[in-house]
């Protein structure tokens, strides 16, 4: 197997269960379980705790494999549980109490994901596995990048020659039905050799879980291409597979996204932004969609826009927010780095990763259009509201203090991609002391983890949130340092 290739699969295969999230009250927890079988293979049973067996809905039935979805509630209790086949999951249910959380992102990395031993790439999946059986987790939030598809590029002999073509013939080329093909088979293929692997596979069985995409769950830095790119036929169709995958296989929804196919939490009924909320006693989980609608001048595009402002302000009162966005919105100033890219004639290339960023001076309206929207929601409304985010492969944290709250911003990244040189680290961390403040007396400020020096912590890592009465705390888990202090947040 080459580095940029997704796992062969056997077509005997059975995947799953894997849990999702689909909001609660204090009576039940209503869920979904997508399982992925061999076509015409009689799957097994799915039984609820004290409930008949469910009968499953077929999604799709694409390359030899049939996907199902069974749809369940359980009853709001520390240690409900369902029966698959002939194993029973424990699911811990019960949103009214006591509550803790996780949250992960960059499952993966650009070269070599599939080629390391599993003990080492998924060794923070094991820890989480042992914090899961000695402390259960609610909920496990993911927070974009839940597979590196960059290998989607040598999928297919023509998608290769594409690459090597001038820019003429790139735009002037078809997406054939082989291209196609041959793309969204990786994309699902490459799901379910990360889904499939056992420290993974054994969370997703047992903790219901959320997901918001990225980049590199579609190939890297789309949407911040330049516009000729993303315009193409090919890049166009390459979107469209990424995308079917995504409602397969993070959202459990039919592959064509639409209105009568996605499920509930999706805000924008005809699927152009695929931003989702969530509502649980207590809390409420919102996630934007940073890459359906991105181009090199916008990230969230008009129905993304058109939607979160009404999500946020229909919060259940007293619930607090967690907010995931993909990419963070507290980060350092990096016009500067912008501007001295300019000047460097092969420096451009880079331009792409910068522009992903919120903090790019290509955003900086919409940066600060965001950030106004937080603070009228935090204020107005009254709710507090933790960002949760990922992307950048280190860990660290942040506050946006607004003109009456304060917005802690978190940031866990990643729990399998390696971590980068402690130089990087230290480079970020000279930006971030520099700082950057878009709005007027409501400064943005990078800090260390609780018991770090440093504003970067450049190890893998994933985060916990605890909700104990009113009062939330977290922690992160780094590797080969331990737990940091309870953050109060």
């Amino acid at each position: 197997m080459t580095d940029r290739k997704a796992k062969i699969i056997k077509g005997n295969d059975l995947f799953g269960p894997f849990l999702f999230a689909r909001g609660g009250d204090d009576r039940v927890s209503r869920l979904a379980a997508l399982v992925v079988a061999p076509e015409r293979m009689e799957i097994p049973e799915l039984r609820p705790m004290g409930a008949a067996a469910v009968s499953p809905v077929e999604l799709a039935t694409l390359f030899g494999r049939t996907y199902w979805r069974f749809d369940f509630d359980l009853p709001a209790k520390p240690d409900a549980c369902y029966h698959f086949d002939d194993e029973t999951f424990t699911v811990f249910s019960d949103f009214s109490s006591d509550i803790r959380s996780g949250f992960v992102s960059c499952n993966g990395q650009e070269e070599g994901d599939l080629d390391r031993p599993l003990e080492d790439r998924n060794a923070l999946w094991t820890d989480l596995g042992r914090e899961h059986q000695n402390r259960p987790f609610a909920l496990l939030l993911h927070g974009g990048d839940q597979i590196y598809a960059d290998g989607v590029w040598e999928c297919h002999p023509d998608i290769v020659r594409w690459t090597k073509a001038r820019r003429r013939t790139k735009q002037s080329s078809a997406f054939s039905e082989d291209m196609r093909d041959a793309v969204l088979k990786f994309y699902l293929d490459h799901y379910l050799a990360i889904y499939g692997q056992p420290q993974i596979s054994h969370m997703l069985a047992r903790v219901p879980s959320l997901m918001m995409w990225d980049d590199h769950d579609i190939f890297d830095g789309w949407g911040s291409h330049k516009k000729w790119f993303q315009g193409s036929e090919v890049a166009r169709g390459m979107f469209a597979c990424a995308r079917a995958a995504f409602c397969l296989m993070q959202l459990a929804a039919s592959p064509d996204g639409s209105d009568k196919t996605l499920p509930d939490m999706v805000l924008d009924r005809g699927g152009k932004s695929l931003a989702w909320k969530v509502e649980y006693p207590g809390i409420s989980l919102v996630a934007p969609d940073l890459r359906s609608e991105r181009t090199p001048n916008d990230i969230m595009g008009d129905h993304g826009w058109r939607d979160l402002p009404g999500a946020l302000e229909t919060v259940s009162k007293g619930n607090r927010i967690l907010l995931m966005s993909s990419v963070p919105v507290i980060g350092p100033r990096l016009s500067l780095v912008e501007m001295f890219l300019h000047m460097l004639p092969r420096a451009q290339k880079y331009e792409d990763d910068l522009r992903d960023q919120w903090q790019s001076r290509w955003h900086r309206r919409e940066w600060c259009r965001f950030l106004e929207l937080l603070e009228r929601i935090a204020n107005d409304h009254d709710h507090d509201i933790t960002i949760l985010s990922g992307e950048i492969h280190v860990a660290t944290r942040g506050t946006f203090e607004t003109q009456g709250k304060t917005i802690h911003q978190l940031v866990a990244s990643g729990i399998s991609h390696t971590a980068p040189p402690v130089a990087f680290a230290r480079c970020l961390g000279l930006l971030a002391w520099i700082g950057d403040n878009p709005l007027p007396d409501r400064p943005t400020k990078l800090k260390p983890l609780p018991g770090r020096i440093g504003t970067y912590c450049a190890a893998r890592n994933y985060l916990t949130l605890d909700r104990k009465g009113q009062n939330w705390d977290a922690n992160w888990h780094l590797e080969g340092i331990g737990w940091t202090a309870d953050l109060t947040i």
